[in-house]
Order: C-alpha cells, then sequence, then structure tokens
C-alpha cells in the first residue's frame, strides 16, 4: 500500500507527495523541517549520555553532571567545526543554536518562568563558550590536556586519579575521531 500512495517516511512522520512537497513549498515555516546543525547535536547528546562517564568517569548522573558533559562534548565539536574551511563558522553557530534551543526546553519542562529563564539560559550558553575558550587550548597544548579536563568536566570537584584518567582517555578518543574525521562528515554528525 506505501507504493500506491507513494508515501515517504520523513522523522516527524509520513507525508504524501507531492502534495506533501506542496504544502512544505507553500508554508515553509509551518512544516517542520530538520534543522540546521541537528545531526551533530544529536550525535554530541548520544555521546554525552554514555554510561561511562557516570560510572568509570564519576560524574554525578544529575542534571547538571549531564549538561556538563553536554556543555564538553559540544565545545569539542564546535572547536572542530572552527576549523573548516568555509562552513566552520556557520555549523558551530546552528551547534550553538541547537544547544541553547535544547537547553529553554528542559528548563521550561521543568517550570522555569521567562525572566529566570532567560538568565539561566545565558549562563549556560556562557559556561559552553568557556570551555570552547579551554577546549582551543587543550588541542593546541598536549600539556593542558588534563588540566582542561579537569576544569571541564569536574569544575571544582576533585575527581580521583583514576577518574581523571577514565575522562582523559575518553576526551582524548573524542578528539582523535573528531579531527581525522572528513570535514564533510563531522557537518552530518558522523565521527
Amino acid at each position: 500500500m506505501a507504493g500506491k500512495f507513494n508515501i515517504r517516511r520523513h522523522a516527524l512522520g509520513a507525508t504524501l507527495d507531492p502534495k506533501g512537497l506542496m504544502l512544505r513549498f507553500l508554508f515553509p515555516r509551518l512544516t517542520p523541517a530538520q534543522q540546521r546543525g541537528q545531526p551533530l547535536f544529536d550525535k554530541a547528546v548520544s555521546h554525552a549520555r554514555q554510561r561511562h562517564w557516570y560510572v568509570e568517569g564519576g560524574i554525578a548522573d544529575s542534571l547538571d553532571g549531564r549538561f556538563t558533559m553536554l556543555a564538553t562534548v559540544c565545545a569539542m565539536i564546535s572547536v572542530r567545526l572552527e576549523m573548516l574551511p568555509e562552513q566552520g563558522p556557520e555549523q558551530s553557530a546552528a551547534l550553538t543554536e541547537r544547544f541553547v534551543e535544547a537547553m529553554d526546553a528542559e528548563h521550561r519542562q521543568m517550570g522555569m518562568n521567562d525572566p529566570a529563564l532567560g538568565r539561566s539560559v545565558r549562563k549556560m550558553v556562557g559556561s559552553l563558550a568557556r570551555r570552547v575558550g579551554e577546549w582551543r587550548v587543550a588541542v593546541s597544548d598536549a600539556a593542558r590536556w588534563e588540566d582542561v579536563v579537569r576544569s571541564s568536566v569536574y569544575g571544582t570537584g576533585a575527581p580521583s586519579d583514576t577518574q581523571l584518567a577514565h575522562s582523559s582517555a575518553k576526551l582524548r578518543e573524542l578528539w582523535q575521531r573528531l579531527a581525522s574525521s572528513s570535514d564533510a562528515d563531522i557537518v552530518k554528525g558522523v565521527y
């Protein structure tokens, strides 16, 4: 039956062609399309949710701990995106936009009101920007790697040597995958 009606599956459901295409063309703002940076953000979320960060790495499995890992992974991806010759700033901005949208949505679900929400999201974006700056240093100066891991992942906390070594090694693996991936793959969230 799918062939009879020419139904195409999309991330947000099925649409009929060509009618669905016509509606998307006539009403682009009313028909959802995948947003810029979404594949990158989805990959970052998937990576930040990996169990080993919270078990072997000793990061608190809490809202703050999960934010810490997501901001760290997004910062590393942003540093890699900055290395793209043409699309870097645009792709980095798109990733940041998805990050802001996700943080805004999460805080709204927790019941934050609008005045407090703006301050909170600005603080989180500032935290992401700080991490981007730190990771720029870490990828260019290997001697600073563990200091940046400690600051980006643990903040003022005191991880054990084993936890710090685990997180440091896993983040180094992530960076090596990011650095060795093609520019086209990075933009698609494939690394």
